[in-house]
């Protein structure tokens, strides 16, 4: 009897157990679908956030925030993303971070903070952020609140780095803002030769004249030889081989109307233009060189892209048949008239007539069609 009431007795134990266990278990699996629920709600809800553009970092915090329904309203924005990543955002900041243009700058909020901290609009916060790097911005932030800043920044190839320069050269020239702007980003506001920019690398979009030089160890790339078929007279004459291409193109082009295009000659080393500039010194004078003859490694024929063209039916150039010809013709092949009446101001050379440099269809067309210097063009989508 004790035997089978202690069997009874162990039964009933285990059964309430069990029943514990179930109960527990129960308990924890109602528990775990509550958070279940509970996260896929909060993936939800994140979820309209990530969905808009939002970082899974910014979307937590609009979450938590008092901000959500203001965020759906305005939806995507790269400013109040990053606003909500950084830990410099502020909530007296949230509409104007909304306003604001997006940079890929570290500082960015904590700079637009300090913009919008000395009284400057949201617009012109874009505009600052815009026209600079980031050092150039933090530079800006630790200055004194500039009143009139679109007047020169107006234009999308200012730069906020050169802002007096601007207001320097203007006042002691009288300009408008966008000559202004052009002239300083050329930096004619200096001295010809004098701190002049180094162009390091070849590339058929490259800048060089009064203020950008050649070392005098710079070779083009891919120097080739131009065939006598194609040269005004027997000397040999190397070029970039793209380049020796498309004049073959075009003087072809100019046979074909019955033409007799030639080039005269192309690239010259640093140790040429030396000969070359003293030459014209001794005969012609300083200002005769000054005027037309670039100062050893400021050449563009030292790049291997400028050439002379010339007439076999006239000495007279500029008088030619061949010359409104290639006026007219010369940016189908990729060639701007380099040096015009027009733009002397901003090239710094006299109008020359046989000098016609290669930069490629796309920039050549644009030049021609815009009637503009090769300068103006480098400053509104070149210069960086």
């Amino acid at each position: 009897m004790n035997i089978v009431g202690g069997k009874l007795k162990t039964k009933k134990v285990k059964l309430k157990l069990k029943q514990g266990v179930i109960k527990k278990l129960k308990i924890i699996g109602v528990i775990l679908g509550i958070l279940l629920v509970a996260y896929m709600f909060y993936c939800k809800q994140l979820s309209q956030f990530t969905e808009l553009g939002y970082s899974r970092e910014a979307s937590k915090k609009i979450l938590f925030s008092e901000h959500k329904e203001y965020i759906l309203t305005v939806k995507e924005n790269k400013t109040l993303n990053a606003a909500f990543e950084s830990e410099n955002f502020k909530d007296k900041y949230l509409k104007n971070y909304a306003k604001i243009s997006f940079v890929e700058h570290k500082s960015l909020i904590k700079n637009i903070n300090k913009l919008l901290e000395k009284g400057y609009s949201n617009s012109d916060v874009s505009i600052i952020l815009t026209h600079g790097s980031e050092e150039d911005v933090i530079s800006f932030t630790e200055r004194e609140r500039v009143r009139y800043l679109e007047e020169f920044l107006n234009f999308p190839y200012a730069k906020i780095k050169y802002y007096d320069r601007y207001i320097a050269y203007t006042d002691e020239t009288g300009e408008d803002e966008k000559t202004t702007v052009i002239h300083v980003n050329l930096n004619m506001d200096k001295k010809e030769y004098e701190d002049a920019v180094t162009e390091e690398e070849f590339s058929y979009d490259m800048l060089v004249n009064k203020f950008h030089y050649l070392e005098k160890d710079f070779i083009p790339n891919d120097l080739v030889e131009v065939s006598e078929d194609y040269r005004g007279g027997t000397e040999a004459v190397l070029a970039n081989r793209t380049a020796v291409n498309a004049v073959i193109q075009m003087i072809e082009s100019a046979r074909i109307d019955g033409l007799e295009l030639v080039v005269n000659s192309s690239y010259r080393s640093h140790a040429d233009q030396v000969e070359i500039a003293e030459f014209y010194r001794k005969w012609y004078g300083d200002s005769y060189v000054e005027n037309y003859i670039a100062k050893p490694g400021y050449s563009e024929h030292q790049t291997g892209l400028a050439f002379d063209m010339g007439s076999k039916k006239s000495k007279t150039f500029a008088e030619s048949k061949e010359y409104e010809w290639i006026v007219e013709n010369a940016h189908k092949y990729g060639f701007i008239a380099r040096f015009t009446k027009r733009g002397q101001s901003i090239t710094g050379y006299r109008s020359e007539p046989a000098h016609f440099r290669y930069v490629g269809k796309e920039i050549a067309e644009y030049i021609y069609k815009n009637k503009i210097t090769f300068e103006e063009y480098y400053v509104m989508f070149l210069d960086k």
